[in-house]
């Protein structure tokens, strides 16, 4: 019995594409050759191969890329915590009623939302669209044609005229999948949709922790308002009392005009926190896609009840749970399978157009005994001279793939960043705001003991104003560095991928 040579072998295990491409196959050919010799073996060989080839992928295995980070956080991110963001739901994360109410209207109305829904709907019909090319399409057909030959041109010598009419059920251009093309672009085409739902996904939770700060935001302006009227309206009483005193000669110019300089400033922080408040609220209102409403009540900054008790786990296994970096992923798989079907533009492509049906030179001989008609046409096409086409095609699919890679990397180190930059904030933020609040508690108790002092003539009015400017300024950092740390826990629950159902 003839024993398979070398080169046999060798094409038992894989194939190469023009230019050197090595193509794997899943199993290697266990059988005997053909007995015969020549024309007859160079035959059996050929068949082989192709049944070998029926059974290989042209696109590469695909692999993860190893995270391109550190394995732990650094040590100023405190990764503590006992609820896992990806778990808990965003109306649990954010017990404010009316946050809540803002969140779920912007979820519903705001556009940049609408118009990821529609890409997702816009990918899954993508999809649909090359799926379907892996099954045969059977088209319901009816024609009829007539057309006269001249007489100088028909056997008879007389005009002739002929009439046809067809019946039937048609196939066209079916193509035999042999070498994975068609599947290639099917599983892109899945992995393009599933990256524009995880897109969405991220979309979505980055909404809701933005509508979350904008709200904190308005919050905070709202607070800081109200504290510059308080104080407009505490050193107009100031300047008032300044001036009687002045005219019963217990005070001067100088403490008249120091009193007058603070209101007009009073009057001027006043006026710029409105124009920020303003602001905020427009930027709120673009977030939610409609008008505020005044209900339901909502809750100061301080009764927000946001805990950041998230835990974050190890940087391999949280970023992976992110929307974004899913959708990176997806989008490198897609990118993974273009580089099948671009190769599989080196090999023959095998297509079917196939046909069933009746026959008749007449309308009522369609269905008659002996009508019946029927066509069956395969056709090979072998790619010989394309001035390098197919080749540019790979080598696009193949550089593609090399920017996927790169992108998908960098979305994984952005997320690191933005997860470790969070937690040392979480942690940091909690102790500014504490010493924050000493602060306005002790410059609080000054201020009290600088009046005191100065209603007994003890003090003058600069040390009274220097300790007004101090109080009113640690008022507005407890009241900025509450709203920064909350804000901050809002941002950390998108990064760690919370739940956005």
């Amino acid at each position: 019995m003839h024993k398979p040579s070398n080169k046999l072998r060798l094409a038992q295990r894989a194939f190469f594409l023009p230019g050197g491409e090595k193509i794997h196959c899943p199993f290697p050919f266990k059988g005997k050759v053909g007995m015969g010799m020549g024309l007859g073996r160079t035959v059996t060989v050929g068949f082989m191969a192709v049944a070998l080839l029926a059974g290989c992928s042209l696109a590469p295995e695909y692999q993860r890329p190893e995270a391109p980070v550190a394995a732990q956080w650094s040590q100023t991110a405190q990764a503590d915590g006992t609820r896992q963001a990806d778990a808990l739901q965003w109306h649990t994360f954010f017990p404010d009623p009316r946050l809540q109410e803002l969140i779920a209207a912007a979820l519903d109305h705001n556009r940049d939302m609408r118009i990821a829904v529609a890409r997702v709907e816009e990918a899954r019909a993508q999809f649909g669209i090359v799926r379907a090319d892996r099954f045969p399409g059977v088209d319901a057909v009816a024609s009829g044609s007539s057309a006269r030959t001249p007489g100088d041109l028909s056997a008879s010598g007389s005009a002739v005229t002929s009439r046809r009419y067809d019946v039937g059920l048609s196939m066209l251009s079916f193509e035999l999948d042999f070498w994975g093309r068609v599947k290639s672009l099917n599983q892109a085409a899945l992995a393009s949709y599933l990256a524009s739902e995880e897109a969405q996904r991220a979309l979505r939770l980055s909404l809701i922790a933005d509508v979350a700060n904008a709200y904190l935001s308005l919050l905070e302006m709202d607070e800081r308002t109200t504290l510059a009227r308080e104080t407009l309206k505490t050193r107009k009483e100031t300047r008032m009392m300044v001036d009687r005193r002045r005219d019963v000669g217990l005070a001067g110019d100088l403490d008249f005009l120091a009193a007058d300089g603070a209101l007009q400033t009073a009057r001027a922080d006043l006026a710029s926190l409105e124009r920020q408040r303003a602001a905020a609220v427009n930027a709120l209102e673009l977030l939610v896609g409609q008008q505020l409403a005044d209900e339901p009540p909502g809750r100061t900054l301080s009764d927000q009840g946001i805990v950041p008790d998230l835990a974050a786990g190890l940087p391999a296994e949280v970023l992976l749970k992110r929307p974004d970096v899913l959708a990176a992923e997806q989008n490198l798989i897609a990118a993974n399978a273009n580089i099948g079907a671009a190769r599989a533009a080196f090999l023959p492509r095998i297509s079917l157009t196939a046909g069933l049906g009746t026959a008749s030179g007449a309308l009522s001989g369609l269905f008659k005994s002996g009508s019946g008609a029927w066509s069956f046409q395969p056709v090979l096409r072998l790619p010989l001279f394309d001035a390098g086409r197919a080749a540019a095609g790979t080598d696009l699919a193949e550089a593609r793939k090399v920017i996927a890679v790169a992108q998908y990397e960098k979305t994984i180190q952005q997320a690191f960043r933005e997860v470790a930059d969070l937690l040392a904030a979480r942690t940091h933020l909690a102790e500014q705001l504490q010493a924050q609040q000493a602060a306005e508690k002790a410059q609080a108790e000054r201020l009290r003991l600088v009046e005191a002092r100065y209603g007994a003539g003890v003090s003058s009015y600069l040390e009274v104003l220097d300790a007004q400017r101090e109080s009113y300024a640690a008022q507005q950092g407890t009241v900025q560095t509450r709203r920064a740390w909350l804000s901050a826990a809002a941002q950390l629950y998108k990064a760690l991928g919370g739940g956005a159902l």
